[in-house]
């Protein structure tokens, strides 16, 4: 008997069709073994030596696997072909203590019986290199999270967290809502003529100008010209134009793409291609890995691969579809790991409309996505034919230009569609006189950079050389999770403790936190990996510059409560200058003339960028303490109620959201915190009732079984 170790139940469940009773197929469940949860775990003074330990939950997978490992004749290490499955690999290796002649490691860029079978019986040794550029990462990102943590704790506020790679990700976010913030923008104007070709038809050109027309004056003046004058076509320029297939998805562009066409969220989409990739059940054709390995930098396509959809397009579509020879492409960075290949269907007779019955909807929509730019990438060019229409005034002074294209064949946009759309242009010839019909100013505006949106994040990390194909998604949710960022309409947007924790760190930290410096410190992974650099050199090199400036960050550092900025608002109980502050809840208003004046205010910024003070609303009730007025607050985490006289009287309570519709209990349910700032639902009479809810409770009973009340719920994408 022989033991496979994979990481998910759904991979060994897809493995056992393949490789027969002479194998025992367990899970690990991801990681087993891992630097301490509340210790850095790592002997700085010691050659940098990892404290591993089981993580908490693990003793029993481990022991399992202990056990069935002891009878079994040899041991197939198969996690995931990267380095976090050479780590796991790696480390349940260490713990089996099995000899080295019985525990082979084994590679699956597919999960198809082939290249199941054929890495079974070519198995590898353990690539102490690859482990030793994961573990240089695990203990790179274990420093500087464990260590300027609790710097950001003593600094800012406690719960905060900085990550090596997660705060360089979060400074391109700061620094694009900077530059959007400090955009002026500049006036300019464009001229539209709408023409009447000889037979009648209307068409668009734009008037071509070698200065930018900067305002309405400079418009109008341009304008009279052209009413006054009269158009014929100087010239017309016609040409075949190619367009080419793109490579096959690569991590990164499969989330963009995904993003973009299906609306999908990285996290989202990695999701879902991690279960195309170990197996879906098929039916009479059983549990089948659909996909190649979904994290990937390489567009390199194996031979067996090009040479099955190569037969397929012909079979398809026609040999008017398939190029002469296979398309092969480039990797734009030298730094990628082509052991991988790009992601492809793994059969790709598996037509994603054959199969769509097995899959749930987002399974189909990326594989139909993957399958499509798969086959499409190995088509012929689309050929369009592009027209160029020049039209002139008689002094050839006023110049109009139009441009629009016919797709003569269309090659790969069979598979994959293009969604550009051509303009298509009436018939003209050279000399043809053409009417003005009208001609339309228009006033822009130059627009500041668009805010990130998590595709376009990820495109430019990968751009910039940040993280790994295995990193982007996480890094994305990190930022969210802990607040830093919030995700409204597609576009992300950093929230004020991100700005002013990416403003200290970067200030504090200029080299650890820049982004070249994080872009070279990937490329010497991969040259540990490749066996170029060794690990404790690199750990050596980065820690004495990380400690000499943790060091002064603790002298340095600015405290939260010290940063303050001016406000356009004045003191409406002492006239004096309002300032902007920082609590433990955020930014606030307070005067400048504390603690004489305790007058506080919470204010918004509007999408223009002025300040908004939330105004109080005057309550028909009177404060239990003192007997002023009750006024509905605006505090930063939503409405409470306050005596209008708050802070010198802190008589508070919350608002009411529904009675409480626990039996017997006279109390009502209000929003409540935990001790994590996470919100829910209470009873005000806790801890005599404990009612409880994540979700807001609404006071309506369930048409469907009577329950005395619903809760809202939402959904995320």
């Amino acid at each position: 008997m022989n033991l496979v170790i994979v990481e998910s139940p759904a991979k060994a469940k897809t493995l056992k069709k393949y490789l027969g009773k002479d194998f025992q197929i367990e899970a690990s469940y991801g990681h087993v073994i891992d630097l301490p949860k509340k210790a850095l775990g790592v002997d700085v003074e010691n050659g940098f030596t990892p404290q591993y330990e089981i993580m908490e939950g693990k003793e029993k997978v481990l022991k399992k696997i202990s056990k069935i490992a002891k009878k079994a004749e040899n041991v197939y290490l198969a996690p995931d072909p990267d380095r976090e499955g050479e780590a796991i690999a790696w480390h349940i290796a260490n713990y089996l203590q099995k000899p080295e002649e019985h525990v082979k490691r084994v590679l699956f860029y597919e999960i198809t019986e082939q290249a199941v079978l054929n890495a079974i019986n070519n198995p590898l040794s353990l690539d102490e290199n690859k482990f030793n550029a994961q573990q240089t990462r695990r203990i790179l990102d274990r420093i500087v999270g464990y260590k300027v943590s609790p710097l950001l704790w003593r600094k800012v506020r406690k719960g905060l967290s900085a990550g090596r790679v997660q705060t360089v990700a979060l400074r391109l976010i700061c620094e694009r809502e900077k530059e959007i913030k400090d955009f002026k923008p500049e006036e300019y104007w464009s001229i539209t003529g709408l023409f009447i070709s000889p037979e009648g038809e209307i068409f668009e050109a734009k008037l071509v100008t070698k200065n930018k027309i900067k305002n309405e004056k400079q418009a109008k003046k341009i304008l009279k010209e052209i009413e006054q004058s009269k158009f014929h076509i100087l010239k017309i320029e016609k040409k075949d134009r190619k367009k080419n297939p793109t490579p096959p998805f690569i991590t990164s562009k499969l989330q963009q793409e995904a993003s973009s066409r299906l609306n999908f969220r990285p996290v989202k989409t990695m999701k879902i291609a991690q279960t195309l990739y170990e197996g879906v059940d098929l039916d009479n054709k059983g549990v089948v890995g659909l996909i190649t390995y979904m994290r990937t930098d390489s567009v390199r396509i194996s031979e067996s691969a090009l040479k099955d959809c190569r037969k397929f397009i012909s079979n398809k579509y026609g040999k008017d579809y398939l190029p002469s020879k296979a398309n092969r492409f480039k990797s734009k960075k030298s730094n990628i790991q082509d052991a991988h290949e790009a992601i492809r269907p793994t059969f790709v007779e598996l037509e994603p409309a054959a199969i769509k019955s097995f899959l749930t909807n987002d399974q189909y929509k990326l594989y139909k996505l993957i399958w499509e730019k798969f086959v499409a990438s190995q088509m012929k060019p689309a050929i369009y034919t592009q027209t160029a229409v020049n039209i002139t005034d008689e002094n050839e002074k006023l110049k109009f230009k139009t441009t629009g294209s016919v797709l003569k064949f269309d090659g790969f946009l069979k598979v994959f569609k293009d969604s550009s759309e051509d303009k298509l242009l009436p018939l003209l010839k050279e000399g043809d006189k053409v009417s003005l019909k009208e001609a339309i100013p228009k006033q822009h505006f130059t627009e500041p950079p668009p805010r990130y949106t998590e595709s376009s994040l990820v495109k430019a990390l990968e751009e910039k050389g940040i993280g790994r194909p295995s990193t982007y998604a996480p890094i994305l949710q990190n930022i969210q999770d802990r607040k830093y960022v919030e995700l409204k309409e597609k576009k992300l947007f950093p929230t004020d403790i991100g700005m002013v924790v990416t403003e200290l760190l970067v200030k504090n930290f200029p080299e650890i936190f820049d982004i070249d410096f994080t872009a070279q410190l990937e490329n010497k992974l991969d040259d540990i990996e490749n066996k170029k650099l060794k690990w404790k050199n690199i750990l050596s090199e980065f820690y004495t510059k990380f400690s000499d400036t943790l060091e002064k960050a603790y002298k340095n550092m600015q405290y939260i409560s010290q940063i303050v900025e001016e406000s356009p608002f004045s003191c409406d109980k002492c006239g004096s200058k309002m300032i902007i502050k920082w609590g433990k809840n955020g930014r606030f208003l307070a005067c400048s003339n504390y603690p004489h004046c305790k007058n506080i205010k919470q204010f918004k910024i509007e999408q223009n960028g002025e300040l908004k003070i939330l105004e109080d609303e005057i309550l028909d009730e009177k404060c239990e303490k003192c007997g002023a007025n009750l006024v509905m607050k605006n505090g930063r985490y939503g409405k409470f109620i306050a005596c209008e006289n708050y802070p010198e009287c802190n008589f508070t309570k919350q608002i009411s959201i529904m009675p409480c519709p626990s039996e017997g209990c006279n109390g009502n349910i209000i929003q409540r915190r935990t001790k994590k700032g996470r919100i829910f639902y209470g009873c005000s009479n806790y801890p005599k009732c404990n009612f409880a809810e994540w979700n807001e409770p609404v006071n309506k009973m369930c048409p469907e079984c009577g329950s005395n009340y619903l809760i809202k719920k939402v959904t995320k994408k």
